[in-house]
């Protein structure tokens, strides 16, 4: 949707309207929310709204507390799941301080930046997400559990698939929002989903993985379920991943389209920067100790490859026709920052082009069912958080992207994780605390 203020004042007047959700998100990209009443709004465009960023995460110290949150016109969405009587809008907002600056630890604005940057060298990137998740039962506490909700596999259909109304659910609310649904089945696991929805730009595909991730919660829990997209919530079962697809453009030509132009070049080149960056943006898609535990096992990759259609890489070029020609990148999982991840990668691509780096030669081969000569010398990705850590410390390309304060303040937090899940013996339950709730 693309409403100007003077439209979104006139729509909150005439559709019962009675509350206007701020949202935003820390820079790990968990959402937040101010809600404030209608008559609010037009001061909220012009002056902001106030918060305490000392209460959030990674954000400001006590002693310089105020930021100011501005909703952005263009992406408000009626809530689908709040009544049609005091019906609930939300807004995704950016964060300035005081004084007008913006606040640089605005994911959505270090996202806006690069997609900017990346547009003035002639490149415009599409971005669709593939994020897979579990539903869990609930106790009679209404506590999650760890009993999944059914016991399906690949593509089932009910009874064994009990997931099928919640899915249908959820998509007919994505429709209500404005993102258009293109397919959706169960996955792998027991209780374990996917929901495809259209491409976009990349902001508003971040948006949208936001917005769908709340939208999964919220229906699972109308349903009595609890939804997790913990990378590994089962160490027993597949993991659930968050594929990121991307599509890179020039001059309004999908450059992955035709393989036998000169444009192709840009797309290869666009694989080499990211390849070559992996390892030190590992930790900014691969945000937890439980995401390596997904690593290298059930469809997800552990080697720095690429191939055509080979689901054991870390990057495949689907096959597919027009605009849904595109890479995918199977590394990621859902503890990641939309905006930071997006942001990183659109980066590392076009870095790609602009040092004509050399696409190395495919791996055709199955990497989870391969002798361990013929990968000795690939390149791999962090097995563990630690590892990642270390990589994105040494790096000197994350601060091109993400403000020194911010890579502090996110590695630090993920310092202090790896040294809680490191002291406990029983790892499965460490993780458990940290992650199965929040993810």
């Amino acid at each position: 949707m693309d409403y100007k203020t003077s439209e979104v004042l006139e729509f909150i007047e005439e559709n019962d309207v009675k509350f206007i959700r701020l949202a935003f998100c820390d820079i790990f990209g968990n959402q937040k929310n101010i809600t404030i009443m209608p008559s609010e709004l037009k001061r909220a465009f012009e002056e902001g709204i106030s918060f305490d960023a000392s209460a959030v995460t990674g954000f400001m110290k006590e002693e310089e507390s105020d930021l100011l949150l501005f909703p952005q016109a263009s992406t408000m969405y009626l809530l689908p799941w709040r009544p049609q009587h005091g019906r609930v809008v939300r807004f995704f907002c950016n964060i300035k301080h005081p004084d007008g600056r913006s606040f640089e630890g605005d994911c959505r604005n270090i996202l806006k930046k690069v997609i900017d940057d990346s547009k003035e060298r002639g490149f415009v990137c599409k971005i669709g997400c593939e994020s897979e998740f579990y539903l869990f039962e609930q106790d009679e506490f209404g506590n999650p559990t760890l009993n999944p909700y059914d016991r399906g596999i690949y593509c089932d259909i009910y009874p064994n698939d009990r997931c099928e109304n919640i899915r249908r659910d959820i998509c007919l609310s994505l429709e209500e929002m404005g993102i258009k649904p293109i397919s959706s089945h169960h996955e792998q696991g027991p209780g374990q989903n996917e929901i495809d929805y259209e491409y976009s730009d990349a902001l508003t595909a971040a948006d949208n993985l936001i917005s769908f991730r709340s939208l999964v919660k919220t229906k699972a829990c109308e349903n009595g379920l609890f939804a997790s997209f913990m990378p590994r919530p089962l160490n027993t079962e597949c993991g659930s991943g968050l594929h990121i697809n991307i599509s890179l453009y020039k001059d309004s030509k999908n450059l992955f389209e035709d393989k036998d132009s000169n444009n192709y070049e840009y797309a290869k080149k666009f694989l080499a920067g990211i390849l070559n960056r992996i390892e030190e943006i590992t930790l900014f898609l691969n945000s937890s100790t439980n995401s390596y535990a997904r690593l290298g096992k059930d469809k997800a990759p552990k080697y720095i490859t690429w191939s055509k259609e080979n689901r054991s890489q870390l990057i495949r070029i689907p096959a597919a026709k027009g605009d849904r020609c595109r890479m995918e990148l199977r590394s990621p999982d859902s503890s990641c920052n939309p905006y930071i991840a997006f942001a990183l990668l659109i980066k590392a691509g076009i870095e790609g082009i602009e040092r004509d780096l050399e696409l190395c030669e495919p791996k055709n081969i199955n990497l989870f069912d391969v002798d361990e000569d013929k990968v000795k010398n690939l390149g791999r990705l962090p097995q563990d958080l630690n590892e990642a850590i270390k990589a994105a410390k040494e790096s000197e390309f994350i601060s091109t992207v993400l403000p020194q304060r911010i890579i502090e303040n996110y590695i630090n937090d993920k310092i202090k994780e790896w040294d809680i899940y490191s002291s406990i013996t029983d790892k499965f339950k460490a993780e458990k605390e940290l992650y199965f709730e929040k993810l």
